[in-house]
């Protein structure tokens, strides 16, 4: 997959779906690499369009 920033929802559903196919790849490789940098714009692109509030504490 050509790494790039996720942009729109098409974008963000197709990283998920290339971060599941490579999961479990093992560290230090190409896509252990591509895993890191996706989970990175998949993360990026989630705390912008679907934040987390903190809680109330009252």
């Amino acid at each position: 997959m050509e790494l790039k920033p996720i942009k729109s929802e098409k974008d963000y559903y197709k990283a998920l779906e290339r971060l599941n196919v490579i999961f479990d790849a093992k560290p230090d490789s190409k896509e252990g690499d591509e895993a890191e940098v996706l989970s990175l714009l998949i993360e990026n692109y989630e705390n912008e369009y679907f934040p987390i509030e903190a809680p109330d504490p009252s």
